[in-house]
């Protein structure tokens, strides 16, 4: 995370929950439901958790919080906290079963670092689940929403006196490739890609990091089996 989005967030952390509550009509804990589905069992880092709203849909996974602002961090919930930046993460390979973040990418300082960092940190098999905001894939989509978030943003930080954070955050939408064509490339595997909310700027996206190594007969099986399923597809 940059240094402006680390201001903005350090000023509006104890009212970064009700607003975003109000922005996504009180939708954002089903979206995030939607994305901690895919989630192994096992140890999960919960990547930019700020003030811990996800930490009741991870179920009785074990989870480890990490978020670069320290002000979100101290109103978040969940017991094992780190303060820490998601381009050097400070964490042993191969460390989670799973990593998801919800709201951050947009965010971020390097988006292909994050990625070799999580790739780094997950277990082979390990699953990455985003939860992202964006435009919407719909040419005319797109300009209702760019027209929508340009007045609404503004209008919202208005109502905890941030206004200006809350233009950043409108401009903050544009700057990424939609996630279909974002995460082709890198360490992990896109797996799926889905769209939710008004228009479908969020969306929800599946990465994983494959098996290297096939010394178990665990991880041969699984390699295997993904030859075999895409060579049937191929006959279909």
């Amino acid at each position: 995370m940059s240094d402006r989005p680390r201001e903005i967030f350090s000023r509006i952390a104890g009212r970064y929950d009700f607003l975003n509550r109000v922005l996504s009509f009180g939708r954002e804990q089903e979206w995030r439901r939607r994305g901690v589905v895919h989630l192994p069992e096992g140890r999960i880092l919960d990547l930019g958790s700020g003030t811990g709203a996800a930490a009741d849909v991870f179920g009785d996974r074990e989870v480890v919080a990490l978020d670069p602002v320290p002000e979100m961090m101290a109103l978040n919930p969940i017991v094992k906290r780190v303060v820490a930046f998601g381009e050097a993460l400070p964490f042993g390979d191969g460390s989670f079963d799973g990593v998801f973040s919800a709201y951050v990418f947009r965010n971020l300082v390097s988006i292909p670092v994050t990625l070799e960092e999580v790739s780094r940190v997950l277990r082979p098999g390990g699953v990455l689940v985003i939860i992202g905001l964006g435009r919407p894939r719909n040419v005319v989509a797109r300009w209702l929403h760019r027209l929508g978030s340009a007045v609404f943003l503004p209008l919202a930080g208005l109502m905890v006196g941030s206004p200006g954070e809350y233009w950043y955050l409108h401009r903050s939408l544009d700057k990424l490739l939609p996630p279909e064509e974002m995460f082709v490339t890198g360490p992990l595997h896109l797996e799926r890609v889905w769209r939710m909310g008004p228009l479908g700027f969020v969306y929800g996206a599946v990465l994983r990091k494959p098996y290297q190594l096939l010394d178990s007969p665990s991880a041969a099986l699984w390699t295997r089996s993904r030859r075999v399923s895409k060579v049937r597809g191929r006959r279909r």
